[in-house]
């Protein structure tokens, strides 16, 4: 009788993800010669796969297999139908040698997964048919599980799942219950007190020492510092460079005609002798338009309280201290007399109402355009088209995979609970009750690819001389970690793409960028996204874009609210009376009634404390738990990302030891490596 060989396969089960089950498991090696039996194993799971357990199993054979390619595994019902998460198998032949496959999926009903070992492989790299037809049918069946659909006419496609629980179990959530918003934003008003005014609309506030009764439970550095300076006109100007919204600030060549600040008004507050126009010339004055609020419909979703929208223009001027400081405001974008310019010069009151107006819009578009569009909803376009066009075997499928991690998820809860019709968005902000809708849809029909990628979009604002305004951290923090992320994507690349023609030659990654542009962006007219990628360098730019836009820029928009939004008046989300058509008519008590009331107040500080809040066991940028690369050199590239992660952390750190205001949202220690939140 010829002697049986042997070969050991080692299952490893998920910790965090794994759901219990008694059924059994059935393994098949596949090999370049011949494929093994279907193997069952000698014990249902529940009694070896504990959490997090590691255990191998021996499958014999009577002849070689040859070199194992594949690994097919399947679970089969025993007691009661239980899904199971397998984050890797090894597999040991006869030799000795040890062939590592990556899984990190759910086992889900009597489903067969499939699994080839963990080196990256291009399409045009695999010779055998037996992988061609692999890789092929693992896309057919992703195409069919990750579905586009329009959830807004004129949005950025979405997944076609209704609710959380519809989602491939591959990309849920391991505690659907963990994110579920409305026990969120309950929890974060039980942990702050103020869940005695949550129903208190249309009841306002006396005075702003009245607004510390929700203030004082939350208080930390930063949002004690924005208390105590928000009325001053440097606080004001500095959150433009450093704030939540930093994005906007743009230099001004060339003055207005929808804003006719003339010298006269503002000369009082230039500092080097040379006119407004001159100072323009110089470059030292810069201007926020928040133009797209134009015509966007106030929240009407309560018949009780009127709200009010606002499309203000604001000019900055950079002082010989290189501090930006507001020098003329203007709340609607056309000019008439009953839409004065409001001026430093003005009563403290009327200078003060002008300011919450603007603070008021820049709360609106921050939420809607650079939090919600430019980072949730565009990482999910670039993750559902890595599911439907790259299998786990292709290289940028292993390198996107972490920067995708519950953002598909995340959306979905937020179609469900949060921005929906009467969702939670409704209750206290301005463009609740479908403005969001329409904000979205009209900044769409302009946004480029070239606007998400980091370096573009400051210079496309003259914002790029550091010598000019050289405490615009959001930039040269920003610029450290975008050019240590593109360093680790270009190293990746150039593993795997010796030359441009292999780039061009890579019908799966051409797949992926003609299917964001085409299907995810719908091919908009005005749609600036490419639909193909020639060379190395674009293909580094196109995913160091997409890795920057899901880690670090979504945690500048999202974890600094917290800071700088906990204080009503520096970022009211709804105002309640219009902006005054002249001047000299704002006192403390039309200030107090245009605020959110009480009831609107506490939604609103609950939903900036709680989105502020990190993951339980978050995973930081160039944190890779799930080993889904294999090869050395690659692993190698990982660990110089994060040591250049590191010494940025570093200086950072250090920077922030001699500053008053310190800013750490661009910290690679503080930027999770997905939209997760």
């Amino acid at each position: 009788m010829a002697s049986m060989l042997s070969y050991t396969v080692t299952i490893s089960t998920g910790s965090q993800w794994f759901a219990g089950t008694d059924d059994y498991l059935y393994v098949t090696l596949v090999g370049t010669e011949r494929s093994s039996e279907r193997t069952l194993l000698d014990k249902p799971l529940y009694d070896d796969l504990k959490r997090g357990a590691v255990d191998s199993y021996d499958v014999r054979v009577g002849e070689s297999l040859g070199e194992i390619v594949l690994v097919k595994i399947q679970k089969r019902k025993y007691w009661m139908n239980n899904d199971w998460y397998c984050r890797s198998i090894t597999v040991k032949i006869p030799s000795g040698e040890c062939v590592e496959f990556p899984c990190f999926r759910w086992l889900v009903d009597d489903k067969e997964v499939v699994l080839r070992d963990g080196r990256a492989c291009l399409p045009q790299d695999d010779k055998s048919s037996l992988l061609k037809q692999h890789r092929q049918k693992e896309l057919e069946m992703r195409r069919k599980a990750y579905r586009w659909k329009e959830w807004q006419p004129g949005f950025p496609m979405s997944i076609d799942a209704n609710r959380h629980k519809d989602l491939p179990q591959d990309i849920r959530f391991d505690s659907e219950k963990a994110v579920d918003f409305v026990l969120m934003y309950s929890k974060a008003m039980e942990n702050l007190y103020v869940n005695q005014f949550v129903d208190m609309f249309q009841t306002s506030w006396r005075d702003f020492t009245d607004f510390e009764k929700i203030f004082v439970r939350i208080k930390n550095t930063m949002s004690e510092y924005v208390l105590e300076h928000w009325k001053e006109d440097f606080i004001f100007g500095y959150q433009f460079l450093n704030g939540c919204n930093p994005v906007v600030i743009k230099k001004c060549t060339k003055l207005l005609d929808k804003f006719p600040v003339t010298h006269e008004m503002v000369s009082v507050c230039l500092e080097r002798e040379l006119t407004l126009e001159q100072e323009v010339e110089a470059g030292n004055i810069y201007v926020v338009d928040y133009e797209v609020l134009d015509g966007i419909s106030p929240n009407c979703t309560d018949p009780r309280t009127v709200q009010y929208l606002a499309a203000p223009i604001c000019l900055l001027y950079k002082n010989t201290e290189k501090k930006i400081l507001p020098i003329a405001i203007q709340v609607h974008q056309t000019p008439g007399e009953d839409n004065p310019i409001f001026l430093p010069t003005d009563s403290d009151y009327d200078w003060l109402l002008a300011k919450i107006w603007v603070r008021s819009s820049d709360f609106q578009y921050h939420q809607t355009i650079t939090h919600l569009l430019r980072t949730h909803l565009m990482t999910e376009v670039f993750a559902i088209a890595m599911y439907r066009e790259l299998p786990a075997v292709h290289p940028v499928y292993k390198l996107l995979i972490p920067h995708v991690r519950f953002t598909i998820a995340i959306n979905t809860k937020a179609r469900e609970q949060l921005i929906c019709e009467r969702g939670l968005f409704d209750k206290a902000n301005a463009v609740g009750g479908g403005g969001h809708i329409q904000l979205v849809q009209k900044v769409m029909k302009s946004l480029t690819f070239r606007s998400l990628t980091f370096p573009d979009m400051i210079k496309s604002r003259g914002m790029d001389k550091e010598e000019e305004l050289p405490t615009y951290f959001y930039r040269d923090d920003g610029n450290r970690v975008w050019e240590a992320t593109k360093i680790f994507v270009s190293d990746v690349v150039h593993i795997y793409y010796t030359t441009d023609e292999a780039v061009q030659g890579d019908e799966e990654i051409q797949a992926f960028i003609k299917e964001v542009r085409c299907f995810g962006m719908q091919d908009f007219e005005s749609c600036e996204f490419p639909k193909s990628v020639k060379s190395r360098e674009e293909l580094t730019e196109y995913l160091t874009t997409i890795v920057f836009t899901s880690s670090a820029q979504h945690a500048v928009v999202n974890f600094g609210q917290y800071d700088w939004c906990s204080w009503i008046p520096n970022a009211p989300s709804t105002m309640r009376r219009p902006p005054p058509k002249q001047k000299g008519l704002a006192d403390i008590q039309m200030i107090i009634d245009s605020l959110p009331d009480r009831g609107r107040s506490s939604w609103h500080l609950g939903a900036v404390w709680a989105l502020s809040q990190y993951q339980e066991n978050e995973l930081y940028l160039g944190t890779y738990p799930d080993e889904h690369f294999v090869e050395k050199p690659v692993k190698a590239a990982m660990e110089r990302f994060r040591k250049q992660l590191a010494e940025v952390t570093s200086f950072i750190k250090r920077r922030n030891e001699t500053k008053n205001l310190p800013y750490y949202n661009m910290s690679p220690d503080r930027i999770p490596n997905s939209v997760a939140v």
